[in-house]
């Protein structure tokens, strides 16, 4: 834990001694306090006013210091609750885990394209062909962190500005966090699921029954895909978050030593096996993925996971590759919008806005180049306890 820096001094006024100022160096002060007052920039004239071109004083920079660690934590704690003991990140539990019951025919998806959640919904239904089955919104953060639909990106169910405003339509109406992916039933006027890893779960079942080709939840997978996602769910997933809504040294360390352990399992295991369950792409490949196109793009940076970048796992790299030039995948990915959904709406992380140049790992010429993964052969047949997996 950081020491807790000291109190900052009272700032004390004092009037200086002697005579009342003479008029003409009054009207001269007055003058430079008009100019200043007329300023656009009024902060560097007044602090040049205060005191020249010195560093502000110590008891100036220990206020501010003090007032934006309060402010930080206010915020963290509503953007990202932590254990207060710890200070380690807890995720909100999804406030509609399951799809309980058999929806209607109606079905709408709720996204934001710089989730990775939602991301997952996207691929699937790209990938199983659901797109004339299933229409889609894509809301977009707003100013106050909430998502919104604007002209460009409008909710094409009912017109709302507000994700959060179609949740309340429900019956009973809503209260809590309007989060996505979010699967809705138009018929019904309810949501069926906002939970990423059951909706996609559904969706595979939904282009079942449709007759569709690819199967990325097929029943003799089913186990070994669980294990993988309890590796890459809390170790890598939320593992990145662990380390960017960290609000302790101790959380951090233990999130990031976590997360490079699990990637250093996973580049070994890939460099073997073309996918993680073998030749087959499944769901948990489209759960590693989502996070895996972000990892350069935001995560090392502006979340602190800084150890390696993915580009510096050469079967990591290539088979988040191999997977984005599967057909339509890549038209899920919209860079800008996810580095602009994180750096520029993660206002507690990056109080700034600046958004950096994106790394050459991560345009579309990198990920373009070919990947090579096809001479893999399987290693569907390798136990999951030899990749660390149980």
């Amino acid at each position: 834990m950081w020491a807790t820096p000291p109190q900052p001094l009272p700032l004390q006024l004092r009037r200086p001694l002697g005579p009342p100022p003479r008029p003409f160096l009054t009207r001269h002060r007055s003058s430079r306090l008009n100019r200043i007052a007329a300023s656009q920039d009024r902060l560097t004239p007044l602090s040049r006013q205060l005191w020249g071109r010195a560093l502000p004083p110590a008891q100036l920079v220990l206020a501010v210091r003090h007032g934006w660690t309060a402010a930080w934590q206010l915020l963290m704690r509503q953007l990202a609750p932590s254990d207060p003991e710890t200070g380690a990140f807890t995720r909100t539990p999804s406030r509609f885990p399951a799809v309980v019951g058999t929806p209607s025919s109606r079905l709408h998806l709720y996204v934001g394209l710089p989730c990775p959640w939602a991301h997952r919904a996207l691929v699937v239904r790209a990938l199983l062909g659901l797109e004339a089955r299933l229409p889609v919104s894509v809301a977009v953060p707003g100013d106050d962190g909430a998502w919104s639909f604007t002209p460009d990106s409008p909710d094409g169910l009912y017109g709302k500005r507000k994700l959060r405003e179609v949740y309340a339509a429900r019956s009973g109406g809503f209260e809590g966090r309007a989060s996505v992916p979010m699967l809705w039933d138009a018929e019904r006027r309810e949501v069926v699921c906002n939970e990423s890893i059951e909706i996609i779960k559904f969706l595979c079942g939904l282009a079942n029954a449709d007759g569709g080709g690819l199967d990325l939840w097929p029943p003799e997978l089913r186990q070994d895909i669980d294990r993988w996602y309890g590796v890459i769910y809390p170790s890598v997933n939320n593992g990145v978050y662990r380390c960017g809504f960290a609000q302790s040294q101790e959380a951090y360390d233990a999130a990031a030593s976590e997360l490079f352990g699990a990637l250093d399992r996973l580049e070994a295991h890939l460099a073997g096996s073309r996918y993680l369950c073998g030749d087959r792409l499944t769901l948990a490949d489209v759960c590693l993925f989502t996070t895996l196109i972000r990892f350069d793009l935001v995560y090392n940076t502006l979340f602190r996971c800084t150890r390696r970048k993915l580009a510096e796992y050469p079967s990591l790299h290539a088979y988040t590759r191999d997977i984005y030039q599967m057909p339509k995948v890549a038209e899920t990915c919209d860079m800008e919008a996810i580095m602009a959904g994180y750096f520029k709406t993660l206002f507690p992380l990056n109080p700034g806005g600046i958004q950096p140049l994106p790394p050459a790992s991560c345009d579309s010429e990198s990920l373009l180049r070919p990947h090579g993964r096809e001479a893999l052969s399987s290693a569907a047949g390798t136990p999951l306890e030899a990749a660390g997996v149980s």
